[in-house]
């Protein structure tokens, strides 16, 4: 069977690294893929955005599994479309994918399943939600309603700041045609976690546990990005907080998507904040996380092209996977400015000192080979050093080590990736 990955990020590489190691899958396709996924999959220029692009490329090239990374094609409805034409492809329904395309729909949800969630108003222009701001208590969150590259989400420390961030979204259309409606929420404050499962709309398997880190700066400081770095498990997740978020968001989710006509299949999602023993919803993706992917994907024993095709089926039941008992971390190297302006084609050197070991593995996402084909930064998250190990301390130790045999002028990153994870584990064993 061939395979079709749809993106080009640092999640597609680590997709396209867990697909090849499946007897059954043949040639593996990426669209557009990068400089990474090169040296593991044919990489075709074709946009993620483009369906009919994909749909051509898939039925050329005879795919028989097409996995879609990024959540845009989704909401576009590339499953419907690849289904009207008898092929496979992961993900749910364009109707069912507005859990992560509309903010307002999955509050809706969460509001008529019973899901703990922040307290919340939706404001379709600009004046009701500034007026709305009378009264309120900071911090607060201002988010806008469609796709905004997980930067769409700003958090206001006083009033000016929510203004600021109303007027942003909703008058300087910083998220185009994302910010015509805004969700104003309240601010819940503990510990995030990422909680990632596969469902055929009966059968749920939950992934392994991770914590992502959105924050560009040290601390959760500074504005969101797509990701800095994750690590799994994440202690935060014990047995019984696993089993409250299944029985308490994950199964009344699905059941409340059934009930709507709107059933969810596919890979589901949930960014948790834990406040208080509670686990509330923040958001929902539709999709698999990136960074978290990584060091999911890298502890993960089992077939995951497997796992899709009994999912597509309706046989999800029938599917195995199981877990390294140990860690692994995900750093991610970020070009200077990023998330805001950053220069691209700075020279990356130092990833041959990486490539022959087996514990560490650098995911590829904002890169390309220039004309002498030297690896050169062409995004704002460039790469993911992510590493395994028996615990997160010496996971950790790892990764840091590792990167520093890479350099690119202007790479940054976090420093704390993995520092909450360590501190609960030592607060557990006292």
């Amino acid at each position: 069977m061939n395979a079709l990955v749809v993106g080009g990020g640092g999640r597609e590489h680590a997709i396209v690294w867990k697909l090849k190691q499946n007897s059954f899958i043949k040639t593996i396709y990426c669209a557009p893929g990068n400089a990474g996924i090169q040296a593991e999959a044919s990489c075709i220029p074709v946009a993620p955005t483009d369906l009919e692009g994909l749909l051509t490329l898939a039925k050329e090239k005879e795919v028989g599994l097409t996995i879609v990374g990024p959540e845009a094609p989704l909401v576009a409805g590339i499953v419907d479309r690849f289904s009207s034409e008898g092929l496979t492809a992961i993900g749910p329904s364009r109707e069912a994918a507005q859990l992560e395309g509309s903010k307002v729909f999955t509050k809706e949800v969460l509001k008529a399943a019973g899901v703990p969630t922040a307290d919340f108003e939706v404001f379709n222009n600009p004046a009701s939600a500034l007026r709305a701001l009378k009264g309120k208590s900071y911090p607060l969150v201002v988010k806008a309603d469609g796709l905004a590259a997980g930067k769409g989400v700003l958090i206001a420390q006083n009033d000016g700041e929510a203004k600021g961030a109303i007027r942003t979204i909703m008058e300087e259309k910083a998220f185009g045609d994302a910010g015509n409606r805004v969700v104003i929420e309240e601010f819940l404050e503990g510990e995030e976690a990422s909680f990632i499962v596969l469902t055929d709309g009966e059968t749920i398997i939950p992934l392994a546990s991770s914590q992502d880190h959105k924050a560009i700066y040290d601390g959760d400081k500074g504005p969101n990005t797509g990701g800095m770095g994750a690590y799994s498990p994440a202690p935060v997740i014990d047995g019984a907080m696993h089993e409250t978020i299944m029985k308490t968001i994950i199964e009344p989710v699905i059941e409340k998507m059934n009930e709507r006509g709107t059933p969810f299949r596919g890979i589901l999602y949930a960014g948790l904040m834990i406040s208080d023993g509670t686990p509330y919803v923040l958001e929902f993706n539709v999709r698999m996380g990136d960074p978290e992917t990584q060091p999911i994907l890298f502890r993960m024993e089992g077939d995951l092209a497997e796992a899709f095709l009994y999912l597509h089926n309706g046989q999800l039941h029938k599917a195995r996977l199981s877990w390294n008992p140990g860690s692994s971390l995900c750093v991610v190297l970020a070009s200077k400015g990023y998330p805001g302006h950053y220069k691209k084609g700075e020279v990356i050197t130092g990833l041959e000192d990486l490539e022959e070991r087996s514990d560490v593995k650098v995911f590829h996402a904002g890169t390309k080979r220039d004309a002498t084909g030297t690896f050169v930064t062409a995004g704002g998250r460039v790469l993911g050093v992510t590493a395994i190990d028996e615990t997160l301390t010496a996971c950790r130790d790892k990764v840091y080590k590792s990167i520093e045999a890479v350099h690119f002028d202007g790479m940054t990153y976090r420093k704390d990736i993995g520092l909450k994870g360590i501190r609960r584990e030592m607060q557990l064993s006292l």
